[in-house]
Order: C-alpha cells, then sequence, then structure tokens
C-alpha cells in the first residue's frame, strides 16, 4: 500500500478522534432508535412519547426532566436524515473549540430553546390566537435546538466575509420556516438562532463594505422572493393562519422566478436599475398592505363584518417586510451606482503615454512594461495608474500600480473601492509581495509564478554548473553564428520579414492563437523601447530571436536615465537552425545587459506553471485543467524547466483576490485575458471547456 492509502485513514481516525462528543451524541440518538424502535417505527405514536417529550404541556405536568429525555428521541424516521446532518455545527465547533464548548453550547442551546418556547407559547396563549393555542398544547423531542444553536455557533466562528454570508443564509431559513410552517420545533429553532445570535455578537454589519451592503440586498431579496414563491406552490399553516397555493399555471411561477433573480442579481453587481426596480417593487407591496388595512378600518367603520384570514396576514407581513427593505434600499442607496459601462478611477483616464511617463519617472516590475500594451484599461488614482482589463465582470488588475513607492497602498484601496462601486470584481494578478501587503487583511492570496530573475554584475558563466551555458556559446562560435541586440523597426524589411515568417509557423502549428495578457507578440515588440536580440546564420538567416521589455528604476530627481533591467518575453526559433540558439541568445543577451550597467534580467514567470498547494481551490483546478491542455501548444512546464539552466532566483507573484467566491468568475476571466481571440472551436480543440464570452 502506497504512503498516501495508508496516510487518508490516519487522517480520518485522526478527524475522528478529535469530535468525541459529537460522536458520543449521535451515538445515543441512535441507540435510542433502535432500542424503541424509533428509527423503523413513528416515535409519537408510541406509549413512552408522552413521557419522554417536552413542552409546555410536559412541564405544566410536572415532567421536568422532558427536556433532557427529548434530547434523545425523534419523532419520525425520515426525520433522522436531519437530525443526523445537523450535528455538523457541533462537529465543526468541537474541531475548533474543543469538546466542551460544543457540549455547552449544545446543551445551553436546547434547554434555552425547550424552556423560552414554553414561556413564550404560555403568554401568548393567553391572546385569542389560534396558532398561539395549539402550540402551547404540542408536544416534540429531538436535540434539533441544541444543534441548530451549535450551527448558529459555527457560522460565528467563520472567516470574514463568510461569517456575515452564513448569518443571513441562517437566519432566513429559521424565519422562512416560522412565518409558513411555524411549528413547535420551527419557534425553538428561531430561539435558538437568536440565543447565539445576541449572546455571541459575532454578526457585525454596522461598518458594512459596499459588497456587503449589496449581498444584504440580494439575500433579503431572495428571501422575499422564496415567500412569494412558497405561497404560490404550496399550501402553509404559520402563526398566521393557513394559505392555499395561488391559481395560476407555471408560466406565472417562472416569469416571477426569473424577475427575482434578475432583480437579485442586478442588486448583487451594484446595478442602478436594478436598485431602481427594487424600489418600486417595495411600494407596490407597502401600497397593497396599506389598501388591505384601509379596507379594515372602512369595514369596521361601517360595522361591515369582515375577518383576517392567513392569506390577508401574510400580505401585512409581507407588506412589513417590503417596507423594512425599503428603508434598507434607501439607506445604502451609494453602494448602487454601478452602470453597464461604469468607469474606474479619476477621470480622465490615462492613456499609454502617461503610463510611460509614470513608469520613467517612478520605475516599476519586471512586468510593469506589459500594461503599456494593447487591451489594457487604466484606472487613475491619486498619485498612481493601476493598469487592468475588464472581462467576465471581473477587474482583472495587471501586475502592479505604478508610481511612487509610497503610494502603493492607498492605489491598491482605491482601486478596489472603485471597481466594486462599478460592480466589478477586483482582482490583481502577478502581483508582487508590496501589493499582497497593501491589500485589506481579509484578503486571499495564491502564487500563480515565480519570476526568474538573474543578478547581473559579476555575472560569469565559469563553473560546472554553467555547462550547459558555456557550451552554447562555444559552439556558436565554432559555427560562426552572430548575436545582435537591435530594435525591430531598425532592421531590414528582409530581417523584419524572416521573423515574421518564424512567429506565423509557430503560431500556425498551434490550435490556439497567440496568447495575450502577460505574453506579447511582435506587435507589441515594435515599440522603440523594447529590444530585439537576434541569432544570425554565417548565411544572413536569423535562426532565433527574443524581445526584451525595459524595467525602469525610479530616476534621479524624478528622471530616469536607463532601464535598470530586462524583462524577457518573445521566444522563436527557425526549424532546423542552430540547435542550442535559446540559451546562446539569452546567454549573449546577458553579457550585453552586465556592460551595460544593468542589475537584473528577469526570464519571466511562466503562467500556468505554477505548482498548487493542496488547498488552493478551485482557481488551482481551473489553472491546472487550462495548463495540461495547453502544455501541448505553448509549453510551459518545459519552458520552466528550461529557464533553470541560467540558475536564477526567485520572486513570489501573487493572484489577490477577496475571497473564494470570486474564483469562477476570475478563472473566466484569466483565460478570456490570455486567450482574447480564442475562438470556442479552438478551445474545444485544445480540450477546454466552453468558456463563457465577456460580460460586464
Amino acid at each position: 500500500m502506497s504512503d498516501g492509502a495508508t496516510q487518508r485513514p490516519n487522517r480520518v481516525l485522526a478527524g475522528v478522534g478529535r469530535i468525541p462528543a459529537t460522536l458520543t451524541m449521535i451515538g445515543l440518538v441512535l441507540a435510542a432508535g433502535v432500542i424503541w424502535q424509533g428509527l423503523w417505527r413513528p416515535f409519537e405514536d408510541s406509549d413512552l412519547f408522552d413521557v419522554v417529550a417536552y413542552g409546555l404541556p410536559a412541564l405544566e405536568a410536572g415532567r421536568w426532566w422532558t427536556p433532557v429525555t427529548g434530547t434523545f428521541f425523534v419523532n419520525q424516521p425520515w426525520v433522522y436524515v436531519f437530525t443526523i446532518t445537523g450535528f455538523v455545527g457541533m462537529a465543526y465547533l468541537e474541531w475548533r473549540r474543543g469538546w466542551r464548548a460544543a457540549l455547552g453550547y449544545l446543551w445551553v442551546g436546547q434547554l434555552f430553546a425547550v424552556f423560552a418556547a414554553a414561556l413564550l407559547l404560555w403568554v401568548l396563549s393567553l391572546l385569542p390566537w389560534g396558532w398561539a393555542q395549539a402550540e402551547a398544547a404540542a408536544l416534540d423531542v429531538g436535540p434539533s435546538g441544541g444543534t441548530m444553536a451549535c450551527i448558529a455557533a459555527a457560522v460565528g466562528l467563520l472567516r470574514p466575509p463568510w461569517r456575515v454570508r452564513g448569518w443571513l443564509v441562517l437566519l432566513g431559513f429559521v424565519f422562512i420556516a416560522m412565518l409558513f410552517w411555524g411549528a413547535l420545533a420551527d419557534l425553538e429553532h428561531l430561539l435558538a438562532v437568536l440565543l447565539v445570535l445576541f449572546v455571541d455578537r459575532s454578526l457585525r454589519v454596522q461598518r458594512t463594505t459596499v459588497r456587503e451592503q449589496r449581498l444584504i440586498a440580494f439575500i433579503a431579496v431572495l428571501v422575499l422572493g422564496a415567500v412569494e414563491i412558497i405561497t404560490i406552490l404550496v399550501p402553509t399553516d404559520g402563526p398566521f393562519g393557513p394559505t392555499e397555493p395561488a391559481s395560476g399555471g407555471f408560466v406565472d411561477l417562472a416569469i416571477d422566478v426569473v424577475v427575482i433573480l434578475v432583480v437579485a442579481n442586478g442588486l448583487r453587481r451594484g446595478r442602478r436599475w436594478t436598485w431602481v426596480v427594487a424600489i418600486i417593487l417595495a411600494v407596490l407591496n407597502i401600497l397593497f398592505a396599506m389598501l388591505i388595512v384601509a379596507a379594515f378600518i372602512i369595514a369596521s367603520q361601517a360595522q361591515v363584518e369582515a375577518t383576517i384570514d392567513g392569506e390577508t396576514e401574510l400580505a401585512l407581513a409581507g407588506g412589513v417586510m417590503w417596507l423594512l427593505m425599503l428603508v434598507y434600499l434607501i439607506w445604502v442607496r451609494r453602494a448602487f451606482r454601478a452602470r453597464r459601462k461604469s468607469r474606474i478611477g479619476h477621470q480622465p483616464a490615462p492613456v499609454v503615454d502617461d503610463v510611460k511617463r509614470m513608469l520613467h519617472t517612478h520605475g516599476g516590475g519586471t512586468l510593469s512594461w506589459m500594461t503599456t500594451w494593447e487591451g489594457n484599461s487604466y484606472a487613475r488614482t491619486t498619485d498612481s495608474i493601476v493598469a487592468y482589463q475588464r472581462r467576465n465582470g471581473v477587474a482583472l488588475a495587471l501586475a502592479d500600480p505604478i508610481g511612487p513607492a509610497a503610494s502603493r497602498t492607498a492605489a491598491v484601496e482605491e482601486f478596489i473601492h472603485d471597481a466594486e462601486r462599478a460592480g466589478l470584481i477586483p482582482c490583481f494578478f502577478s502581483a508582487d509581495e508590496a501589493t499582497r501587503a497593501a491589500v485589506p487583511a481579509t484578503w486571499r492570496s495564491l502564487v500563480v509564478a515565480d519570476d526568474t530573475i538573474v543578478d547581473l554584475p559579476g555575472l560569469e558563466f565559469t563553473g560546472k554548473r554553467w555547462n550547459s551555458v558555456r557550451s552554447s556559446l562555444n559552439r556558436a562560435g565554432r559555427e560562426e553564428m552572430t548575436f545582435r541586440m537591435t530594435h525591430l523597426k531598425d532592421e531590414s524589411w528582409g530581417v523584419q520579414q524572416q521573423l515574421r515568417a518564424i512567429s506565423e509557423m509557430w503560431v500556425g502549428e498551434k490550435g490556439l492563437p497567440e496568447m495575450g495578457f502577460t505574453l506579447g507578440t511582435l506587435v507589441e515588440a515594435e515599440d522603440p523601447e523594447v529590444r530585439l536580440a537576434l541569432a544570425l546564420a554565417p548565411n544572413g538567416d536569423v535562426d532565433g530571436f527574443l524581445s526584451w521589455l525595459p524595467v525602469y528604476g525610479p530616476g534621479e530627481d524624478g528622471a530616469q536615465k536607463v532601464a535598470r533591467g530586462w524583462t524577457l518575453d518573445l521566444m522563436r526559433r527557425r526549424d532546423g537552425g542552430f540547435g542550442p540558439v535559446m540559451e546562446y541568445l539569452i546567454g549573449s543577451s546577458a553579457r550585453l545587459f552586465s556592460d551595460e550597467g544593468a542589475e537584473i534580467m528577469s526570464l519571466s514567470g511562466a503562467p500556468l506553471a505554477h505548482d498548487y498547494p493542496s488547498d488552493a481551490g478551485m482557481i488551482a483546478a481551473l489553472s491546472d485543467k487550462l495548463a495540461d491542455a495547453l502544455e501541448p501548444v505553448y509549453g510551459f512546464q518545459s519552458l520552466h524547466r528550461f529557464k533553470e539552466k541560467f540558475h536564477p532566483r526567485y520572486e513570489t507573484m501573487y493572484l489577490l483576490f477577496r475571497d473564494e467566491s470570486d474564483l469562477t468568475r476570475i478563472g473566466g476571466a484569466l483565460t478570456r485575458a490570455f486567450l482574447p481571440d480564442a475562438t470556442l472551436r479552438q478551445f474545444a480543440g485544445a480540450g477546454l471547456e466552453l468558456v463563457r464570452g465577456d460580460r460586464d
């Protein structure tokens, strides 16, 4: 048996050993089900039910033990599925905080739910309220009050922003269950969750971000939509009385569902028009509730008998909920200003010349020159410029903000704020450690590449480890190869045609077009600040070429004099030419740059060639799948291994993002950024799944 196979059972046993209290409770519940046959017969029909079940009648009759004994029984066999599943919250709580905390939340939550529900129903049953009187006479069994308290406590342990999301979903669930079914168990669940909410105080929304404000509105609309759909589909019998399914076909229901989903999704993305639609829906529902109230007032004044049934009460309750929704939407109205083409950053937006001036003045990283390429947009912050691409609803920032190092944090914060205001998902691709430190503390990061840096001062190709490069240089001398560092526009028409032919032949052999984003073409090499390294055969043929992008550092007194380094971009070779042409070109370039006084030479980080950690999640799975499909086409892994011949040091490049819920959209945005011109047929031919087109 392999080590991996033996480690898996060991990890399972270690995990089981960390939740003994949870497993004990589950075992006791199942044992009670076997001994008293509740696993296959309805326990509520047995003679023992009245003896062990808890509720107001049991307490009034002096059966003080029932809050404890009733915890270990389940009323129906099919309910065991939900009962056992409900212990997942206790298991997570025990895993994180230990068995004492888990048992404390379980039993305090259970006992509070039982006694508080009994007390509340005793008070409400004094009123002429049929639901309260019926539930006051009901009995119940099961640990669900305690397990719901554990689930609420477990939600409070989640890291932001999942904590707020978890609380909103949990509260929506218990309130809807109470509103439409309102059984004794539903009341106990609600009370247990509210207890943890007020005791733990883990839900704090007083300083919500724009994203969280939109998320709250999104979930609220889904809850209100669920209320409407439930009343259309199924009969209910909650605190407001029974309701019957509404008349109408599935077409009406489908239209309602589509409208709800469109409005909710628009609010999630901060769209102004959906905010207006939500305001209109809220006003209409409030007016409808007000009309009902007015009708009953008029009827009472006219001494006409009028009754309020369950459906009328639900309409009134819906009006109250929509009123709360209206107040909230008005309160956070500034979060809903995004339009389909909302601009990011201070206006007017920068142009490429502004970016180049900023690079010349303040310098940049090894990928910064790529921000000058076509396809990028620019967001102007107070002192810096952020280059980004708008794809798949994502503001995909390339590399780091360009500007003074002291303004890095402010530039990152402004870009994130403006992107979210525009309804876009902000993220940074191939960012350095300084940008990683500048994003909010709640953001996540993944390593996407390792920039390969060769330090040039004192570089000598001596010693055993340089044998491969030295052999290539010596062989080039014997075969009378010529090295020339030049600019594309300075070359003759014939040489330029050779370069294009080599490049087109390379592209023609691929199933996909040339990649973009962080991979340039001959179009980008035409820039006069980009240098071209040529390997010329004795007959004048070009056997291979490289393009080098400038890496500027801050100049003296704000004036940049020379590049401090160069970044490798294009690597192309002619079939049948000089064998080790790439080693020859890179080695010769390194010597030249070193003689010129450059500090570094970056061989760049091969995209999609990084080994992700085991917990990297869906972006790692998507990137690995894309890399596997493109490896025969672009050879990223082999390219990464080739660069190791030059013994570089590595600087980590990160993907920075808010949280895991953004990764699906970011994955699609990266795919389209790298392959903006690929057709669906080319994606399929390369073995990739269908990639959705860009959407704002």
